[in-house]
């Protein structure tokens, strides 16, 4: 993949890959980092290619500039935990504890986004473990096993070998959706597509979710501004 700015004001970095599959010019911004990819079958040229972002230029303006602010998370910092505002403070003791809108972090200042990541990531997948074992039962299949990540474009999944994967991230939000995309994932056990037989067995094991649905759709993007270092 190569790099290349698109002029203009202000300027837009653009990283060009080349793709066998593709068919046609495509343009993707990445929601996780703003990235902004142009992809290009193999038999067109790169000048025809800039040409195209060129003119997709404003799109592409608007939507960068729609993109939450990125926030780093540190001391004295805010973040959602489980929906809910959370200042990071600084505190005593061993173990990092949730206090109604504080997040108490004992330890050096300068460790104290990586503890709290490592916090996060084991509260999501405590959280997410117990919910799928939850929809499981009611469905009356069994999984494999859960793995959490950072993920770009997915809030979770399901391999036909029946291992959960799930984003971290939900941890962030209400507790309604990170239940919804548990039982979203455990269905697919039993239908491994997004057929009207799929959507009954969510309805049927998690009851009505077109409002978290939504809720993922226009404000998940924004979970994914929380920076916690390199």
């Amino acid at each position: 993949m190569d790099e290349r700015v698109l002029q203009g004001d202000p300027d837009i970095a653009l990283t060009l890959r080349r793709s066998a599959r593709a068919r046609r010019i495509t343009l993707r911004i990445s929601q996780l980092d703003g990235r902004v990819t142009l992809t290009l079958p193999h038999r067109v040229s790169e000048r025809d290619a800039l040409a195209f972002a060129a003119e997709k230029r404003d799109w592409i303006a608007r939507h960068l500039a729609s993109r939450p602010q990125e926030s780093v998370v540190g001391l004295g910092a805010s973040l959602p935990v489980e929906g809910q505002v959370r200042t990071l403070v600084q505190g005593t003791g061993r173990g990092i504890r949730l206090e109604g809108d504080a997040l108490i972090v004992p330890g050096r200042s300068d460790t104290a986004a990586r503890r709290t990541l490592g916090f996060l990531k084991a509260r999501a997948r405590d959280q997410l473990a117990t919910q799928s074992d939850a929809y499981a039962r009611r469905l009356g299949v069994g999984y494999s096993c859960i793995t959490i990540r950072d993920t770009r474009s997915r809030w979770g999944s399901c391999s036909s070998q029946g291992r959960l994967m799930y984003s971290w991230r939900l941890i962030l939000a209400p507790p309604e959706v990170l239940n919804y995309v548990a039982a979203h994932e455990v269905a697919h056990l039993a239908q491994m597509n997004h057929s009207p037989a799929f959507w009954a067995e969510v309805e049927r094991i998690h009851g009505p979710y077109k409002a978290v649905r939504r809720w993922l759709k226009t404000e998940g993007n924004a979970l994914h501004r929380y920076r916690f270092g390199d």
